[in-house]
């Protein structure tokens, strides 16, 4: 990016943070030229993109695709960033309710479904793309009047029951970065004494690092009651060093589920 004085980032918004990172580290800052970034592949929040923005000094973008439709450019944002815009040339949206497969209305959260209309080798018929979102058809103050869908709240494969309750990283993930954390984070969830157990490994960063077992313990103690408030169950969290959880240039590994091994 220095050498080539880049002004467009394509990746997963995890690489982005972690790019944002080394920049920092390596006091890159005012040699980086980026004015935008288009992050997709994996769920990311509204406060992740905050704190994409604020660390690159950037406008960050969602793109949504599937390879098994298209690849990336199924759904765009635009500049209003309050939702993508589905190609409606190429592709049929719908909501569904994922476990009866009936079709919902817009504004009602659902499974995303998509048929497509110009693909010839491939066609798929109101495809499962286990996505959970809303649709929209209000105008956009961009001016488009294509319908809009919201960034993903999570997948219904990958939600996880945690004693009978339904959890979603991206509720973990909001609730670390409200609470001043970055978003490299680790959810492992086992089964001990025939009960689910769940757990949030948390990178701290370099501001609230601290070798302190008793500051450690009250921080963490605050995360646990954080994610309490939002889940609604105990969730046991462990405050680790920088840069101690692997990173990925492809998605980012975020839970671990013993119970499946």
């Amino acid at each position: 990016m220095t050498d080539l004085q880049s002004t467009i980032l394509c990746c997963t918004p995890s690489y982005a943070a972690y790019l944002a990172e080394s920049i920092h580290e390596r006091g890159l800052s005012d040699k980086i030229k980026l004015k935008a970034g288009i992050f997709g592949a994996e769920a990311w929040s509204e406060k992740m993109r905050q704190e994409i923005q604020n660390q690159l000094g950037i406008k960050a973008y969602d793109i949504y695709g599937l390879t098994e439709i298209s690849g990336p450019g199924v759904a765009f944002e635009c500049s209003d960033q309050t939702g993508m815009h589905i190609n409606e040339d190429h592709f049929i949206a719908e909501i569904i309710d994922p476990d009866t497969g009936e079709v919902l209305p817009d504004g009602t959260q659902g499974e995303l479904v998509f048929t497509s209309i110009t693909k010839e080798a491939f066609p798929l018929l109101r495809y499962r793309t286990r996505d959970i979102c809303v649709l929209t058809r209000e105008k956009c103050s961009c001016g488009r009047t294509l319908v809009k869908m919201c960034k993903p709240m999570g997948r219904s494969d990958d939600m996880l029951i945690v004693k009978g309750v339904n959890v979603f990283p991206s509720q973990i993930e909001t609730v670390l970065i409200e609470q001043g954390y970055q978003s490299n984070y680790q959810i492992i969830v086992d089964r001990v004494n025939n009960s689910d157990t769940l757990e949030v490994m948390v990178e701290m960063t370099q501001d609230n690092f601290s070798d302190n077992l008793g500051k450690i313990t009250e921080m963490e103690k605050s995360l646990v009651a954080a994610l309490k408030a939002m889940l609604g169950i105990y969730t046991k969290v462990r405050l680790v060093a920088p840069k101690s959880i692997t990173r990925s240039e492809g998605k980012a590994v975020r839970v671990i589920d013993k119970r499946k091994i």
